[in-house]
């Protein structure tokens, strides 16, 4: 087998070859510099066009403030995978972000009312910073509680990132939130629940690190007793860390996999004078002294949460006619 070159099922369920290709991302996105310093293979749309190829289609729909460090993160996590994929923006119309300029906005992301006609292979949905609002109180609701309705007959697979994972807990089964006493802040190993019986873990040791950065929780117990949800990886420091819904057409993630190495050490600088309920993060600072910076031990499995989700709950589950999703 050439050099680059893979060997996978597809969607038919033939074994294909193919080799390793890039992300495809909108032309001049920030990430794009960023990505390429660090030996990241990624290409603009003009040139992506000019490939004979079906690349996965991926819609992010970012909720972060900070959207330019949000974006790079995810990117560079779907970027570990050897299958071409096309990397679209959303965003809500019914909320206007305050931290990234309008011309960003304007450039790189679509409303809602734009992509609802269209069909995604996999969609991830980010955290927000309203976790201490109650879920109805959010000026977005409505919206998007339409958008997670959506996702169930327009994405193969949907990946919820904390508030996210919350909000679509709550909306689909029902299961709510929970203030916690003090922030959920740091770093926290994390048990796989059967790991044999989910690729979501293939490769994963049977404990892997996940940043948590939140207020809230959801309770083991509620999730246990949902029909529909299933418990897939937990911790006796941080609780309920990843869920399963829809045999994986849908994760609920309550930490941050997709944080880089120096997103707690800033979030702890911005609060830490503000807020009497932050800490210092629990297991991230070498000897515990910020000033030594943090010690990076959630990163392999990171890439591998993405890839394994990208593998086989979107590439092995989509169908090739992209307009058969329902």
């Amino acid at each position: 087998m050439p050099a680059g070159q893979v060997r996978g099922r597809g969607a038919c369920g033939c074994f294909v070859s193919f080799f390793i290709m890039p992300l495809r991302l909108p032309d001049k996105l920030p990430a794009i510099d960023i990505l390429k310093g660090e030996n990241i293979f990624v290409i603009d749309e003009t040139r992506g066009h000019s490939q004979d190829i079906r690349p996965l289609r991926i819609v992010i729909l970012n909720l972060m403030p900070i959207k330019v460090t949000t974006e790079t993160d995810l990117i560079r996590l779907l970027s570990n995978t050897p299958l071409q994929i096309d990397i679209t923006f959303m965003k809500l119309k019914s909320h206007t972000s305050k931290n990234t300029p309008i011309e960003h906005m304007m450039m790189f992301y679509r409303d809602f009312d734009e992509l609802k006609d269209e069909k995604f292979d996999g969609m991830i949905i980010t955290g927000a910073p309203v976790e201490n609002m109650e879920f109805e109180e959010v000026n977005y609701w409505d919206e998007i509680t339409k958008i997670f309705d959506w996702s169930r007959t327009h994405v193969t697979s949907t990946m919820y990132i904390c508030w996210a994972a919350q909000a679509g807990l709550y909306h689909h089964y029902g299961i709510q939130k929970h203030l916690l006493p003090k922030k959920m802040f740091g770093i926290f190993r994390q048990h796989c629940v059967r790991k044999e019986r989910y690729p979501i873990f293939r490769g994963f040791d049977d404990t892997f690190a996940m940043p948590h950065s939140r207020h809230t929780e959801v309770y083991r117990e509620d999730i246990i007793a949902s029909p529909d949800v299933t418990l897939i990886a937990e911790s006796p420091e941080s609780g309920v860390s990843m869920a399963m819904a829809r045999r994986g057409r849908e994760f609920y993630i309550t930490g941050h996999m997709e944080y880089n190495p120096e997103t707690l050490h800033n979030e702890y600088m911005r609060d830490k004078d503000k807020r009497d309920d932050v800490e210092m993060p629990k297991n991230y600072y070498k000897d515990n002294n910020p000033k030594k910076g943090p010690v990076v031990t959630w990163r392999a499995h990171a890439n591998l949460l993405f890839q394994n989700w990208i593998n086989y709950y979107v590439y092995q589950k989509t169908p090739f006619d992209i307009r058969k999703i329902k």
